[in-house]
């Protein structure tokens, strides 16, 4: 009887250590495409980590898997579908032809800042227009580059008749639709790959943001740049649905504390600090530039920029003219709340 009573309660204290354990070394595993060691991955995913980790008094780990180490950069959102990888971040124009709604938003002349992208790519997700694309997946935040130009290893892109026959590095299709009506060869590859492929003169020049020219080290072999914003690259945090669901109530809360507009503008905050970083690096370096201002009304590039948007909204079914007047809508109420949240700084 002793024995027995022994016996059960042994069982019943391993079971509760058991759960106990089990509770407080949940991990979740974090694949991104940015090197290793960047600002990206230090201040805004390892920083992302330790708040939730914080946040949940260490009954989350978070382990953090940079450079494609856990997931390549076109599968990694689906490495979060299947569970591969916890939560996933990468460019949704990886994935080819999966999210029309949200690219729409990587069009001439919806976004001047990486802040302002972030905020109106944020807000059509919060408002219910893009989220029918991610009904596999619990998005966490979304972000954006910010404008990407043209940057070129042997000489300066005057007018688009300068791209003629040139290869040229494009980071989605939308993008590359673009270049090949300005002339170029336009050449498909994810960010990680480009510094190889320009090494080897696989391409002549490509399609970038400055954050990208200075954390995958592209400055060190692109001389020219011509500041003529083709895109807005759309970028997203995501997490495993089968994850989240898997946790009790109040660490989902965590997650949920985590997500949203508030780290989207922080996501942003690293990439505008990176533009500049990344604009400066080439300055200092001596490299030449060409600033065309207002590309939409430029005489030479502003007419293929118009048809790119024209035909993009055409093809793609659904709502996306819709779409695309509340991003251009946002595009003011986010520059406003940009301005505002300068001056609160200011003041500070």
């Amino acid at each position: 009887m002793n024995l027995t009573k022994t016996a059960i309660g042994s069982a019943l204290a391993l079971t509760l250590t058991t759960a106990a354990l089990a509770e407080a070394s949940t991990t979740i595993r974090v694949a991104h495409v940015w090197p290793g060691g960047s600002l990206i991955d230090k201040q805004l995913f390892k920083a992302w980590a330790e708040s939730v980790e914080e946040a949940s008094d260490g009954r989350l780990e978070v382990e953090v898997y940079p450079s494609q180490t856990l997931a390549k950069s076109d599968q990694t959102y689906h490495s979060t579908v299947t569970g591969i990888a916890d939560v996933g971040a990468t460019a949704q124009g990886y994935t080819a032809g999966r999210f029309p709604l949200t690219q729409i938003v990587e069009l001439p002349g919806v976004s001047d800042s990486s802040r302002q992208g972030s905020c109106i790519l944020q807000s059509l997700y919060d408002q219910s227009y893009i989220g029918s694309e991610y009904e596999d997946t619990r998005p966490l935040f979304f972000f954006t580059t910010g404008p990407g130009y043209l940057h070129t290893k042997e000489k300066l892109i005057e007018t688009p008749q300068d791209l003629e026959g040139m290869r040229i590095r494009r980071p989605t299709p939308l993008v590359g639709d673009m270049l090949e009506r300005l002339g170029a060869q336009a050449v498909g590859m994810p960010a990680p790959d480009v510094f190889t492929a320009m090494q080897r003169g696989v391409v002549d020049g490509l399609s970038f943001n400055w954050e990208g020219m200075k954390t995958f080290r592209l400055n060190e072999l692109a001389e020219y740049h011509t500041e003529v914003a083709l895109y807005d690259l759309s970028l997203i945090a995501t997490m495993s649905q089968r994850t989240y669901n898997s946790l009790p109530e109040d660490l989902q809360q965590v997650i949920d504390d985590h997500s949203g507009m508030e780290w989207s503008l922080r996501a942003a905050a690293v990439y505008d600090e990176l533009i500049a970083q990344g604009r400066q690096e080439a300055k200092a370096a001596g490299h030449e530039f060409l600033v065309i201002e207002d590309p939409l009304d430029d005489e030479q590039w502003g007419p293929v920029l118009q048809e790119t948007i024209d035909r993009y909204l055409e093809e793609v079914d659904g709502n996306a003219r819709e779409i695309y007047d509340e991003a251009m809508r946002l595009k003011d109420e986010c520059e406003a709340s940009n301005q505002q949240a300068n001056e609160n700084g200011d003041k500070q």
